[in-house]
């Protein structure tokens, strides 16, 4: 005596499009959080602070950071100096040396 055995169960028209769908949000959210990771590298990889156009550093000197203010640039430098810009005619307004 067999025993019979069952037919396959047949995928209905709605479990397969429900089944593609939690597919494509699968690979939706897999690109998101691989393309967020990405664009957080590049923004943290390129630390060189950017100086305004009408700023010039004294001779030897580069910047290590940048503040702006409402109407003065303060950069410092890998010199250990402080140098504060005005923001509107781009002259020194004043050094501090740092120890």
């Amino acid at each position: 005596m067999t025993i019979p055995s069952d037919p396959e169960p047949q995928e209905t028209p709605q479990l397969k499009l429900l089944r593609r769908l939690v597919m494509l949000l699968t690979a939706v959210m897999i690109g998101g959080v691989l393309i967020t990771f990405a664009l957080i590298v590049i923004r943290l990889s390129d630390r060189t602070p950017t100086l305004p156009k009408d700023i010039t550093l004294p001779n030897g000197a580069s910047a290590q950071a940048v503040t702006i203010g409402s109407n003065w640039y303060a950069v410092v430098t890998d010199d250990n100096r402080i140098l504060i810009f005005d923001k509107t005619t781009g002259k020194l307004r004043q050094s501090v040396s740092l120890e």
